[in-house]
Formats: structure tokens, sequence, C-alpha cells
């Protein structure tokens, strides 16, 4: 049986960023990790609109174009659909001890915090926290209502990560792919995954970061 800290949970839903979740994917299948993928029907929307990349509804399809977009080794990445009762991410038994929604749309965010489990994505998470595992949300939204945060202090008190899309300066980005780095890169930092995405606050700041990695 695959040992489950060799693996990792993601999910995307239907938040603005695409470029994050794409360049996460990467960089976690660069890392040698197998990935449990699951991607929302608004999120397919989103990919269409921002990085031009039509997805299909399909598991099995999905999974095949994004293996080979990032070359992934045989059975390393696993995509599936939003009813999935029987894969592994939805048993405690089975699941990954982490999982990373990116972006996490705000509605997500509310059925997460409240135990909904109508979808496989809600019920992975849910998972998740109740094993006592490491839980990371990146929300996209902007500005929050009393609603959003509540639902955030809620799961943050839970155990969970939040960690809004908010990206730095001080690294001094010169194109978009930098803010989209920095962020992923600290989304590693927090699963305690090596990367070179860009050098470490206090080493060696003007460092050039590695923008082929993934």
């Amino acid at each position: 049986m695959p040992q489950r800290d060799e693996a990792i949970t993601l999910a995307i839903t239907g938040a603005s960023g695409a470029p994050y979740a794409l360049r996460l994917l990467a960089c976690l299948l660069h890392s040698g990790l197998r990935v449990h993928l699951m991607i929302s029907s608004a999120a397919r929307v989103v990919f269409a609109e921002e990085e031009g990349l039509k997805l299909p509804a399909a598991p099995e399809a999905c999974e095949r174009i994004l293996a080979q977009r990032f070359s992934a080794r045989a059975e390393q990445l696993k995509v599936y659909g939003k009813t999935e009762w029987f894969s592994p991410v939805a048993s405690g038994s089975g699941a990954p001890r982490r999982m990373v929604i990116c972006p996490c749309s705000t509605g997500t965010l509310a059925a997460v915090a409240t135990g909904m489990s109508n979808t496989l994505i809600e019920r992975a998470a849910d998972v998740v926290l109740k094993e006592r595992g490491q839980l990371l949300l990146v929300p996209r939204e902007s500005p929050y209502n009393a609603i959003h945060l509540q639902h955030m202090l809620t799961l943050t008190q839970m155990g969970a990560t939040i960690m809004p899309a908010s990206p730095g300066f001080y690294h001094e980005p010169k194109r978009i792919e930098d803010l989209v780095d920095f962020m992923v890169a600290r989304i590693l930092d927090h699963l305690n995954i090596e990367h070179r995405l860009m050098a470490r606050w206090g080493y060696g700041q003007n460092s050039k970061p590695e923008h082929n990695q993934g």
C-alpha cells in the first residue's frame, strides 16, 4: 500500500487564481509527490478564462492532459470527479495527511467551515480536519465581508491554515510569474516541501529565483 505521507491532496475551486493552482501542481509533481487532484466545474471556467486552458469534465481525460503537460510519471497524478465517494480522499483510512485548496472560493470556504461535505472537495477537506491533518486554504477575494472572515476564523480554530493569495513585493518582482512564485513558495514552505522558487528572507535576497522549476 502506498505511504500516505508520499501523497498530497490538491483541490482547485472557482476563485480567480488559476496561475497559482497550475504552478503549485507543477511543483508538487516536480517534488515527486503523488497528487490526488480535484477541480470544480467553476475552476474549469476560470482556467479557460485566465489561462486559455480548456479542461474536460471527465476526470480521466483531464488527468491525461495535465499529466502530459507536467510530465508526471505513471500513476503520479490522479484526478477525481466531484462525487467519487470511493476515492481514497473520501476516507480517513486512505486520505493523505496534507491538503491544499488553491485557490479557494468563498463558497468552498463556507462549505468546509460548516461541514457541508456535498462534494468530494468538501468531504476531503472535512476528512483532513477530523483526522487532525494539515489543511491549507488559499482564498482569493477582496474585500472580505464578515461572513468570509468568520469562516476563516472558524477554520483557523479547527487547526487549518488560511493563506490568502497576497503576494509580497520585497523580492522586487519583475513579472507576474514572480508574484505567483511568491505565493506558491509560501505554500510549499508550510507543507515542508523543498523548493528553489525564491530566496528566503535574510538569506541572499538578491539571489535570482529559478523560474523553470516544475
